[in-house]
């Protein structure tokens, strides 16, 4: 679970906890190498170790940040499950959630009815307790323990339809403002699933979506220039001037972008796993 988040107040300003580390994540290169690593990569794919390319600074800064752009919207690599906790407050039923967050897919509460009392019973909990589990079958008198336990648990999903567990909600993705239908009177806390944008720094970590990144930058470069030289056919000076092929290079930055729209469909990047057989 990564509960990377927790107490958001209706003012906009979360209280933010530190990530905690999980795998290789504390083994990662800072974001500001791996961006000046794929900024390096692209000046030299275009020659600039060997000749002067009338790009700045803020030209491959552009051109990194369309392709992360472009990636966050066509990629399903760029969005990683996850879930956070959200604390009510006293008649309060506005929030506002981290700018990562894109969506809110369900949110789940632990007891039933107003967040003032209700049953707070886990019928797992119950069974073990009362060695429902424990002792079926054994003789002692609960053969019936795994009925006991299904019984219980449909009885909590019928008195939570009945009784308000299940609450709804509305989540702008363009403002990340969550809306409850209801107006909470105790401070429950509830637990969010969600989908949020992969951190820059784990996608130009990882070795399937960091090539994509960097070629498709480079197209961007590309069309910049092209821009640029396109907008002269030739440069005076000896022997006949020179000739700038900006047509040719807009033509390379857009074949460079419709093969990369094809492993972004063929799951080349690591973005999911594809889908099976349709039928119908």
């Amino acid at each position: 679970m990564n509960d990377f988040y927790d107490d958001f107040y209706a003012n906009g300003t979360p209280e933010r906890k530190q990530p905690i580390p999980q795998g290789n994540r504390t083994q990662q290169l800072p974001l500001t190498s791996t961006r000046q690593q794929i900024i390096d990569d692209v000046k030299r794919m275009l020659g600039g170790s060997m000749v002067d390319v009338e790009l700045d600074a803020e030209d491959y800064s552009t051109a990194l940040r369309l392709a992360f752009d472009r990636y966050r919207q066509r990629s399903g690599n760029a969005i990683e499950e996850s879930y956070m906790f959200l604390r009510l407050i006293y008649e309060q039923n506005e929030y506002y959630l981290p700018e990562e967050v894109i969506t809110v897919r369900q949110i789940f509460r632990r007891g039933i009815g107003e967040t003032t009392g209700g049953t707070q019973l886990d019928p797992f909990a119950l069974a073990y307790t009362n060695l429902y589990l424990l002792q079926a079958g054994t003789g002692g008198g609960y053969s019936a323990g795994l009925l006991t336990y299904e019984l219980f648990w449909d009885f909590e999903k019928q008195a939570g339809r009945m009784f308000g567990r299940d609450l709804l909600f509305t989540y702008d993705s363009a403002t990340k403002k969550l809306v409850l239908m209801r107006k909470p009177v105790g401070g429950e806390t509830l637990l969010l699933w969600t989908y949020n944008y992969r951190p820059d720094d784990i996608i130009l970590n990882d070795p399937f979506a960091r090539p994509w990144i960097r070629d498709y930058t480079l197209a961007f470069a590309k069309q910049f220039l092209g821009e640029a030289y396109s907008k002269y056919s030739s440069i005076v000076g000896p022997g006949g001037g020179t000739t700038l092929k900006g047509d040719a290079l807009k033509t390379e930055s857009e074949t460079m972008k419709e093969r990369l729209e094809k492993e972004i469909d063929n799951y080349v990047d690591g973005g999911g796993v594809p889908l099976g057989i349709i039928i119908g």
